[in-house]
């Protein structure tokens, strides 16, 4: 895995699936010489506070004014307040991510350089490296159920457990109220699948790259997104996932692989929270723990590797291609 994020010209991020080869490195921040790796950890404070401090509780607030709510009912009847305002309290966390994830990602970009589409990998990817993505992330799934079922087993303390285990409720009452299931598609699939996507996989992983190379910025990247989640039960199904998206990215180029398996792996867990809440016998939790047999687990990951195996083959095809057409 070579580190191509830097060529040797002063002021210029080589990319091989640039059409120029290169992106000029002519924004503020490159002036000031910040490194980019501290510039990906101060991305990542400053978009969990604006998202989970700032925007997301005020958009909150406004919204259940707006609808003659007072808002000071929001921490003392909160299972009320998500029975009755839950498209609200969704649409909300929804306001955060755009203003919180995605376009400070886009505006972090603008200041590195003036091809902020570009930096981010904001570009067309080939039809070939969606269908293989969709495949390995099926492929894929067994392996992390099987880590989270692992993970869930680990000591942890109590506190935490029971902390986590209120987000479950949570997610599973929120889940329950009938929105719609197009709406809970958007704001719980789209929208995250996104605005998460420019974030980790378009602004960190590019200046984890720059900064620790790219098999350091694909594990930056991922591990951060596991435990961004703050759900240590989960950290370990979550981080190779994460790992798996940075790794589409750098392979074909383009954020768009990686948005496009995000959004199935939300839209598969609304829509089985959908299922469930229809199922008074069945539990979310329950289902993250179902143990996986060993023949499925080793069937998905030989699909996986065959699918990783058949992208690798696909890029370099097209990489030497766009090679041949640069020196021509």
């Amino acid at each position: 895995m070579p580190d191509v994020a830097r060529d040797s010209s002063e002021g210029r991020l080589a990319d091989p699936w640039d059409r120029q080869g290169r992106i000029p490195l002519n924004g503020w921040f490159e002036r000031q010489a910040f490194p980019p790796a501290l510039m990906a950890f101060a991305a990542l404070m400053a978009a969990f506070v604006l998202f989970q401090i700032v925007i997301s509780p005020i958009a909150t607030v406004l919204l259940l004014m707006a609808q003659g709510v007072d808002p000071g009912q929001l921490l003392g009847e909160l299972e009320s307040m998500i029975d009755e305002h839950a498209a609200s309290l969704l649409t909300a966390n929804t306001i955060g991510q755009i203003l919180g994830l995605g376009v400070p990602a886009y505006l972090l970009a603008r200041l590195h350089t003036d091809r902020a589409g570009a930096f981010l990998r904001i570009r067309p990817a080939h039809g070939a490296f969606l269908v293989l993505a969709l495949v390995a992330l099926v492929a894929l799934t067994p392996a992390v159920q099987w880590l989270g079922v692992v993970n869930e087993r680990l000591p942890l303390p109590e506190s935490l457990r029971r902390i986590e285990q209120s987000q479950t409720e949570l997610i599973e009452r929120m889940l329950s109220v009938d929105t719609g299931f197009l709406f809970n598609l958007l704001v719980l699939a789209l929208t995250p699948a996104i605005c998460e996507e420019l974030l980790f996989r378009g602004y960190v992983q590019r200046q984890a790259e720059r900064g620790m190379g790219v098999l350091g910025g694909i594990l930056f990247s991922g591990v951060i997104f596991g435990a961004y989640h703050l759900r240590l039960s989960q950290i370990l199904p979550l981080s190779v996932l994460g790992i798996f998206l940075a790794y589409l990215v750098w392979r074909t180029g383009s954020l768009w692989p990686a948005v496009v398996v995000h959004f199935a792996n939300n839209a598969l867990a609304v829509a089985l929270g959908a299922y469930i809440s229809q199922r008074p016998e069945l539990d979310l939790v329950d289902i993250e723990q179902m143990d996986i047999p060993w023949y499925v687990l080793m069937l998905g990951l030989s699909i996986f590797a065959a699918a990783i195996v058949g992208m690798e083959r696909t890029a370099t095809r097209h990489l030497d291609q766009r090679r041949r057409e640069t020196n021509q």
